[in-house]
């Protein structure tokens, strides 16, 4: 018979040539099984392939975009890819990887929209800062140590009126000193969470001061402050500031 044709190595006949073909045709065959060859695999150029049959089926996907056990892990049409649980996700250096366990549920909890902000089902992280804002989330039983409260520092008041915001800081220091003074707090907690400052001020009797009409004194009266010196005052309430309950902690601190 005359020499086949082919353009890739499925279209050779494993049985040709025929014993009873020419010798003369031979040179054609060997031509074609290189032409075959060379046209099969364009891109090899001058490298030698050094993979083994066994690297090489690890491509062989049974699915494309479904990963398999021991095949290379292939993206579909819409470029995802399904890790069934027969291929488990292993991270870490080559020798000592660490097979992940955690579920896509799971995984999705570091899907956190601003970091240093808390929100329900995800991971708790800190900013930039090292801020960890909790919105109002509620931490439960947590075991202190070494903690520090962030205070503050309205300083000289000079007068006037003032805002003790509570959200800026439960220690809150001021000096009173050359005029009537003023003050009126906000931003407590919600309603049903108890909310509590402590401010300590120098000098609180020098000057005339006024404090908001929601504060409820311990006995119905006002602590005489000192008039050169420091008192130290507390105010709590529980109801979003409808009253605050205030009382002097210490007066004339020495």
């Amino acid at each position: 018979m005359g020499v086949e044709t082919a353009t890739f190595i499925s279209q050779l006949s494993a049985t040709n040539p025929l014993g009873t073909d020419p010798i003369s045709e031979g040179d054609n065959q060997i031509r074609l099984v290189k032409d075959v060859l060379q046209k099969q695999f364009t891109t090899l150029g001058a490298a030698a392939v050094t993979t083994t049959a066994g690297e090489i089926n690890v491509l062989d996907a049974v699915t494309a975009g479904t990963a398999a056990a021991s095949k290379a892990v292939v993206l579909d049409s819409n470029a995802a890819v399904n890790a069934v649980k027969t291929a488990a996700l292993h991270i870490g250096a080559s020798g000592s990887e660490t097979a992940v366990t955690a579920t896509g549920a799971e995984l999705n909890y570091n899907d956190i929209t601003t970091l240093g902000t808390v929100e329900t089902s995800k991971s708790v992280t800190a900013d930039g800062s090292g801020v960890v804002n909790h919105a109002d989330y509620q931490v439960v039983r947590p075991y202190f140590k070494d903690y520090a409260e962030t205070v503050n520092a309205i300083g000289d008041t000079g007068g006037g009126s003032d805002a003790i915001d509570v959200s800026a800081g439960n220690v809150v220091t001021a000096t009173v000193s050359s005029a009537e003074q003023t003050f009126t707090f906000t931003s407590p907690s919600a309603t049903g969470r108890a909310c509590s400052f402590t401010l300590i001020l120098t000098n609180g009797g020098s000057q005339t001061v006024n404090w908001p009409a929601s504060v409820d004194w311990a006995g119905g009266t006002e602590p005489t402050l000192t008039s050169s010196g420091v008192d130290i005052l507390t105010f709590t309430t529980v109801d979003a500031g409808t009253i605050w309950y205030g009382f002097a902690a210490g007066t004339d601190m020495k």
